[in-house]
C-alpha cells in the first residue's frame, strides 16, 4: 500500500515539473517574440519656434508679359517704364501696313466668294448648275468668312492695351524695332490696387513650420521704423532650384505702405501657429533613420500609441535637414515613434522599450 502511494507522489511531482517547464519556455517564447526598439515623443514640434525671421522683394501675384498676336515692326511705344496705366489703356503700336493689306484681301476673297454663289444660286434655280457646284460655292463663302474674321482679330491685337490698372515694370523692345508673334514688349502688374506681395525664400524646416494665414509683421526698407501687418497667403510646392529654398508670400492686410515699388527690399517676422501640447497638429522633425522606404515626398514609419505594439504608418516628407527628416502629416494619431529597430518590424509586431 505504501508503495502505491510513493508512486502516486512521483508521478504528480514529475507532473507538476512538465507543466511549469511548459509554462517558462512559453514565457520564454513570448519575451523572444518582442522586439526591442527605442522611442521618440512626438511632442518636438519646429512650430516650437516661435518667430522666423525672412526677407525678400515686393511683388505683385498679377504681372503680366504683355505682347503682339503677330510679327511686325514697333510704330510706337506710348509709355514708359514706371508710368501708372488703366486697363484698356493703348500701350504700343505695330506699323499697319502689312496686317492691313492682309485684312483687305481677306474681305476681297469675301466678297467675290458671295458673288460666286448668288451667281451659281441663280444658274441654279434654272437648272443650269447642279447642287454640288452651289453647296461648293456655299463652302467657299463660308471660308472665305472665317479668313476675313481671323485677319480682322490679327489686326486689333497689332496693338498692346491695358489688362488691368497697373504700373509698366519693364520697357523690352524699342520704335522701329522688329518683332515676332508673342516677343514680350511690356511687363505690367496691378500694384495700382495695392495688392502687394513681399516674396521670401524659407528654410526647408521654416516652409514646414509655417502654415497659410500665418500672421507676419513686414518692414519696407523705404519707411525705416514703421511695421504693417501681413499674413501667409502662398506657400510653394517646388524648391526653388537656383537657390534650393522654398518661396512664400507675405500679403501685407491693413494699412498699405505709401512709398513702395515692385522689387523694393523688404523684411518680416512670421509668427508659427504653435501645435498643441500633445503634439498631434506637427510638423515633426524626425531622424533620418526612422524614415522607411521613401519616395518622393511619401515615406513610412513605425509609431506606437501603447508602447506594446508597432503600427506601420504613411507619411507626408515636407523637407530634410542634416541627419533629419520634416514631416508634415501622417503622425497626429501617434504616441511615439520608433527610431530604432525598425528594419525588424511588421505591421502588429510586439516591442518592449529598450535604451540600449
Amino acid at each position: 500500500m505504501k508503495t502505491i502511494h510513493v508512486i502516486t507522489l512521483l508521478a504528480l511531482l514529475s507532473s507538476l515539473a512538465v507543466s511549469c517547464g511548459e509554462h517558462t519556455s512559453a514565457e520564454q517564447k513570448k519575451e523572444t517574440d518582442q522586439i526591442p526598439v527605442k522611442l521618440l515623443p512626438l511632442n518636438g514640434q519646429i512650430a516650437a519656434v516661435n518667430l522666423i525671421n525672412v526677407s525678400g522683394q515686393f511683388t505683385t501675384d498679377d504681372e503680366v508679359m504683355l505682347s503682339f498676336k503677330t510679327g511686325g515692326i514697333i510704330q510706337s511705344l506710348l509709355v514708359k517704364e514706371g508710368d501708372a496705366v488703366k486697363q484698356g489703356q493703348l500701350l504700343a503700336t505695330l506699323n499697319p501696313v502689312e496686317i492691313d493689306a492682309q485684312v483687305k484681301q481677306a474681305q476681297l476673297y469675301y466678297d467675290k466668294s458671295v458673288r460666286d454663289h448668288q451667281r451659281i444660286q441663280n444658274l441654279y434655280k434654272d437648272s443650269v448648275a447642279t447642287l454640288e457646284q452651289l453647296q461648293n460655292t456655299q463652302t467657299a463663302v463660308d471660308i472665305a468668312l472665317e479668313q476675313l474674321k481671323s485677319a480682322q482679330f490679327n489686326r486689333s491685337h497689332s496693338q498692346i492695351r491695358a489688362q488691368a490698372n497697373g504700373y509698366v515694370l519693364r520697357k523690352l523692345a524699342s520704335e522701329g524695332q522688329m518683332v515676332q508673334p508673342g516677343t514680350a514688349v511690356f511687363e505690367t502688374n496691378g500694384a495700382q490696387s495695392g495688392n502687394w506681395l513681399l516674396r521670401v525664400p524659407v528654410s526647408n524646416k521654416e516652409w514646414a513650420a509655417i502654415k497659410l494665414q500665418d500672421k507676419a509683421q513686414v518692414e519696407v526698407e523705404s519707411m525705416p521704423g514703421k511695421v504693417f501687418s501681413g499674413v501667409i497667403s502662398r506657400k510653394s510646392e517646388g524648391i526653388n532650384v537656383a537657390d534650393g529654398s522654398f518661396m512664400a508670400d507675405i500679403k501685407l492686410t491693413g494699412e498699405k505702405p505709401a512709398a513702395i515699388a515692385f522689387g523694393m527690399f523688404g523684411k518680416a517676422k512670421i509668427t508659427p501657429v504653435v501645435a498643441t501640447a500633445s503634439g498631434s497638429n506637427g510638423p515633426w522633425d524626425i531622424p533620418y533613420d526612422a524614415l522607411l522606404e521613401g519616395d518622393g515626398n511619401k515615406g513610412y514609419a513605425f509609431v506606437t500609441s501603447d508602447n506594446k505594439t508597432a503600427h506601420k504608418v504613411t507619411v507626408t516628407i515636407a523637407g530634410m535637414e542634416k541627419n533629419h527628416v520634416i514631416i508634415s502629416n501622417g503622425l497626429e494619431n501617434a504616441g511615439s515613434l520608433i527610431i530604432s529597430g525598425s528594419a525588424y518590424l511588421t505591421e502588429g509586431s510586439s516591442i518592449t522599450i529598450t535604451n540600449k
